[in-house]
């Protein structure tokens, strides 16, 4: 009877080690999980163009690794553009441009490649500009006008100010939850050379409702919109990508103190439409 007892107490103990054993190693199995983000973005830039576009990049470098940890997924940044090439890109399911594009042949390239790959894609602003003469001319024939489908730029409003979006495509993953309209963040916004509305490869997601005009302050006339038809946030149904026009800063130019006087990331509503374009991409290719 003794021994019994004995050899019962010795297997509750190893059944009870056992357990222990087993509820460390899942614990620690579900918190490797947790910890794994869900895909992996960088976030390509330049900030060298424009206190506006430097606010931004700054803010855009504090917002996103602070929403990286909420949504589970990785957040890196590069102003080597070097890195724009293929066995780099490899490593990552999105990449940004916060500022600008690449201008290097090859750079172009291996964009080029990795989103005809299945790569996910997310613009910013200026990262859409291009003006034949200026610094950033339209060079590029495939991303402004087959990838982008604006072609150059063609104006903008000043100064930046918010406006009333309306959401031109509500079953998008990006827009499925968002209001029918809403208040933008501040911005100056932009006006294209092609009417993407004619271009069958386009989705406008987002576009000025005209309950925003006049939009602008001026002081050049041109810089006030009044009426027409303004796309500002679109993708392109040949590939996983995204553009928005928003990412530019009220700056105080006045008083030349540099200062920024808006954020991009103001509007709530907004920055739901940032997050769930961003789980759209990232979940459209693994490694």
């Amino acid at each position: 009877m003794i021994i019994c007892k004995k050899i019962n107490r010795q297997l509750s103990f190893s059944i009870l080690l056992g357990l222990l054993f087993w509820c460390f190693n899942f614990d620690s199995i579900a918190q490797a999980k947790r910890k794994t983000p869900a895909f992996k973005i960088i976030a390509f830039f330049t900030a060298r163009v424009e206190q506006a576009h430097i606010s931004f990049v700054d803010e855009a470098n504090s917002w996103f690794p602070a929403t990286a940890k909420k949504y589970n997924f990785k957040y890196d940044t590069t102003s080597n553009w070097n890195n724009l090439n293929t066995e780099f890109l490899a490593r990552y399911q999105v990449v940004m441009f916060l500022d600008t594009r690449p201008d290097d042949a090859r750079q172009r390239a291996a964009f080029q490649k990795y989103m005809e790959q299945g790569g996910g894609w997310m613009g910013f602003h200026f990262s859409g500009f291009a003006l034949t003469p200026s610094d950033f001319p339209q060079n590029w024939d495939w991303y402004h006008n087959q990838f982008l489908g604006s072609g150059s730029y063609a104006g903008n409003t000043w100064r930046p100010t918010s406006a009333i979006l309306r959401v031109e495509n509500s079953t998008h993953p990006a827009t499925k939850n968002l209001p029918h309209i809403f208040s933008s963040a501040p911005n100056e916004w932009y006006r294209w050379e092609n009417d993407l509305r004619t271009n069958p490869d386009i989705s406008i997601l987002l576009s000025i409702d005209s309950t925003s005009f006049p939009l602008g302050t001026g002081p050049k006339p041109s810089e006030i919109w009044h009426s027409g038809y303004y796309p500002e946030v679109w993708t392109n149904k040949k590939y996983k990508m995204i553009y928005f026009n928003m990412g530019h800063n009220d700056i105080d130019f006045e008083n030349k103190t540099n200062k920024t006087l808006s954020s991009t990331f103001s509007s709530a509503v907004q920055n739901k439409l940032i997050i769930d374009g961003l789980l759209w991409l990232g979940s459209s290719r693994k490694p």
